[in-house]
């Protein structure tokens, strides 16, 4: 990866959501000539760029035409055949692959020492570390989750996933299915949901609404309290966004916490109707 130089014209194609908005944060607006179209933040300053397609599926001729200095990817969010593509013709190619919160500071330094914005990095490095205290200094008690990203069939994240790092600072600790996939299948059956704390339902890759949680809830035996829509981009986004998301993520362990006694009060409810049930059947025969 090479530094922008004094005199060269950075110009930059940003193939992942989160780290476009990074860009803007570091003041590079100028210098971003193209993205794709799930780079939707900042939402008025990014409008102007053009896009290439999508994450997955990027015009390899639009980018060329773009005559970029520099291309920005992701290990998980982008595939290789085209990132290869790419490098064939463009001449500094920067591959990211955070898995931690804390993957961030790192992450500031190289955008900060590529791109000439050492200064605007680390101030972005003392913002999240900030935030990073305000919220390990909260004793949270310990809630077991299951973080819902897809349906038919229904997937996770496993605990060695950038989401799942986010969930722990306010001590939401990611269950899932036995499986060597960091994005695995659950069954139902043999993971059941009663078992969980919380189950979380994030607003992307697969968008879930209000319904998709009482039809789940009620399917499943599952008190709703105990279902709850999550903001995917403040728990998966990285870059800048991870000091927002975690003040989000704080308010939102607050907002659980308030409706955990709703959720053992209808297990109680339905545990009082499941002993009534025994006693009217009486024991079998």
């Amino acid at each position: 990866m090479a530094c922008a130089t004094q005199g060269t014209r950075v110009r930059i194609v940003s193939l992942v959501p989160s780290l476009t908005e990074l860009l803007f944060s570091l003041g590079l607006d100028d210098q971003v000539v193209g993205r794709t179209g799930f780079c939707v933040h900042p939402r008025e300053r990014v409008r102007a760029v053009p896009k290439v397609g999508g994450t997955k599926t990027v015009d390899v001729e639009r980018v060329r035409s773009l005559a970029p200095t520099h291309l920005v990817v992701n290990v998980d969010e982008n595939d290789k055949p085209t990132v290869d593509a790419l490098a064939a013709f463009v001449p500094n190619v920067i591959v990211t692959h955070p898995l931690t919160v804390d993957d961030n500071f790192a992450l500031y330094r190289q955008f900060g020492d590529a791109f000439g914005r050492v200064r605007q990095a680390a101030r972005l490095s003392e913002v999240l570390q900030k935030a990073l205290h305000a919220a390990r200094a909260r004793q949270w008690a310990p809630a077991r989750v299951a973080y819902l990203i897809w349906k038919d069939p229904w997937m996770t994240v496993s605990r060695d996933t950038y989401i799942a790092s986010m969930l722990a600072q306010v001590g939401l600790t990611c269950l899932s299915p036995p499986s060597d996939r960091r994005y695995p299948q659950i069954d139902w059956a043999s993971f059941p949901p009663q078992a969980l704390d919380a189950v979380l339902f994030s607003s992307e890759p697969w968008r879930f609404r209000e319904r998709d949680l009482r039809e789940f809830a009620h399917s499943h035996g599952v008190p709703q309290p105990r279902c709850q829509l999550i903001d995917g981009e403040m728990t998966s986004w990285y870059g800048s966004r991870a000091i927002a998301g975690l003040r989000y993520l704080t308010g939102f362990r607050d907002r659980l916490d308030r409706v955990a006694p709703a959720a053992q009060s209808a297990d109680a409810g339905q545990a009082a109707q499941a002993a009534k049930a025994a006693q009217r059947t009486g024991p079998p025969n």
